[in-house]
């Protein structure tokens, strides 16, 4: 499990020492997930980051009583209610585990901890922040300027497998359509094929 969480650090931080990982490796706490089992709740203050080594989740808000699919964060990823870790305030969103999945977490004032005493760390949560707000800038964008069928191919594009991972009706909502129009889509470019 250290494994992979270890080559992602290094993949971002390729000077990262054994001192300095092993103060990382010593914050990290092991979390086991069932699937429908939630990371996080809204109204929750989320006090960790999660590494997930295996397994797959969904970033969801609730919308006049539908869940709204905002992302969907399989293996060797990062998630969290960002926002809500960063300003200590309730999260505004929920994750839920899709299937079983293992992560380590890391929790907020062990992230503080680290930045203040291994300045690497504060570069890696930068290259990460970095890497959430273009995550964040692309799906705003899509969401303003492409077709649902454009975001369909996108979607698919980035991530092949996600059709056969995640129920239909989820997909809908990450798309921003409803089911029945997902199935009229999905139809549509298999016959373009």
């Amino acid at each position: 499990m250290f494994k992979n969480i270890r080559q992602y650090y290094q993949n971002k931080i390729p000077n990262l020492t054994d001192v300095e990982w092993q103060a990382l490796e010593d914050c990290l706490e092991i979390k086991y997930l069932k699937k429908g089992a939630h990371v996080i709740r809204e109204g929750e203050v989320c006090n960790h980051v999660y590494f997930i080594s295996k397994g797959f989740t969904r970033f969801y808000i609730n919308a006049d009583g539908k869940e709204i699919a905002v992302g969907f964060i399989g293996a060797n990823e990062y998630i969290s209610a960002y926002e809500s870790f960063l300003t200590r305030q309730p999260a505004m969103e929920n994750i839920d585990a899709l299937e079983d999945t293992e992560m380590l977490a890391l929790h907020y004032d062990q992230m503080m901890m680290l930045y203040t005493n291994y300045p690497v760390f504060e570069t890696f949560g930068r290259k990460i922040a970095e890497q959430l707000y273009v995550w964040i800038s692309q799906r705003c964008t899509a969401l303003l300027l492409l077709t649902p069928e454009q975001r369909y191919i996108r979607m698919i594009e980035n991530n092949s497998s996600l059709p056969q991972q995640i129920p239909q009706y989820m997909l809908a909502t990450y798309i921003g359509v409803t089911p029945e129009h997902l199935s009229r889509l999905r139809k549509k470019l298999s016959v373009k094929k």
